[in-house]
């Protein structure tokens, strides 16, 4: 014990590198998505993720949204617990058999306008889970997808991203691929 005590004051963590911090591109994203929001909806933009079945690398992304180092919070998107409650729905995995009914009521209870968002390539086409038994496919064989954000899994910051072109596209009035 005393051998691994001393090993650990010596070694460099085993942990990656925390990313590369731009605060002045981040403000400048949060900036134009909470204007985007505000513009098209008058307030801040909530969020329902549903996980339609993955392996849970996109919603590790999506969870890191609200740590610290991100904190969407103070941009004006905040995830909410109830689909009555949204404006955006975010769709990650590919949709199996036993999730499509869940995704089906869950998109129904969103009020009007909502967008849905499918996150990483298993919600664009169901990804390396594609012609499983269990599979039905991406989020378009079971609801209408207004932005897919590619990736296996996307950054944070391209969530962020993909989030701003969806408002921004909205503001425009039309749908974005």
């Amino acid at each position: 014990m005393r051998k691994l005590l001393f090993q650990s004051l010596i070694r460099q963590p085993l942990t990656e590198q925390a990313p590369p911090r731009s605060d002045a591109a981040m403000e400048e994203l949060a900036a134009s998505i909470d204007s985007a929001a505000r513009r098209r909806l008058g307030r801040s933009l909530s969020v329902r993720a549903v996980d339609a079945g993955s392996c849970n690398g996109c919603e590790l992304e999506l969870h890191a949204l609200s740590n610290a180092f991100y904190d969407i919070e103070r941009f004006g998107i905040r995830f909410v617990a109830s689909p009555r409650h949204a404006d955006v729905l975010i769709v990650t995995g590919p949709v199996t058999k036993n999730m499509r009914e869940a995704l089906e009521r869950t998109y129904n209870a969103t009020p009007d306008p909502k967008w849905v968002v499918a996150v990483g390539g298993c919600a664009r086409d169901g990804g390396c889970f594609a012609g499983s038994y269990a599979v039905l496919g991406g989020a378009t064989t079971v609801v209408p997808v207004d932005l897919h954000i590619p990736g296996c899994p996307p950054s944070p910051t391209d969530i962020l991203k993909g989030l701003l072109a969806l408002l921004e596209q909205m503001n425009q009035g039309g749908r974005v691929s």
